[in-house]
């Protein structure tokens, strides 16, 4: 096979073998992985999404009280029908590693919801720890715990 002058044949196979190699090399590291979720999350909350919520959790998750991935999603959909408006907003993730497959991420969030108007009706900080693991390359939230911020 010819090719015109001036496209380097040869180069081609080497060239895209460079650039799998740095893509490859660019992934994310596991903390960025497990952060990006976080906001991930974040992201489904603030879009009153409650199927990408549920499409975040480990199949096995539970969350305070016991509640399952299907009564989380439930619990999503019920106050996205409460509240118009719905905001998550994610104060500083510690990202600790526990092993290749495992994490646990801690972080506080300023929950709000109302009716549309300028500001939020209700509004309550939580803070939040949360198990995560690497399933077939992804990774899930496997448990929360949150509990209200109580201030003096």
């Amino acid at each position: 096979m010819q090719h015109s002058r001036g496209f380097p044949g040869k180069w081609l196979l080497p060239a895209l073998l460079l650039a799998l190699l740095a893509v490859a090399c660019s992934r994310a590291s596991p903390e960025q992985a497990v952060r990006a979720q976080v906001a991930a999350l974040q992201a489904a909350i603030d879009a009153r999404d409650a199927g990408e919520v549920e499409a975040l959790l480990a199949a096995d998750f539970v969350g305070n009280d016991g509640i399952d991935r299907r009564g989380a999603k439930q619990l999503a959909a019920a106050v996205f029908l409460r509240h118009r408006d719905v905001a998550a907003k994610v104060g500083p993730v510690s990202v600790e590693l526990r092993g290749e497959t495992d994490a646990i991420a801690k972080f506080s969030v300023l929950a709000t919801g109302g009716s549309g108007g300028l500001l939020p009706e209700q509004g309550q900080v939580y803070q939040f720890q949360t198990g995560w693991r690497l399933v077939d390359g992804e990774w899930k939230l496997l448990n929360a715990s949150w509990t209200p911020n109580i201030l003096p």
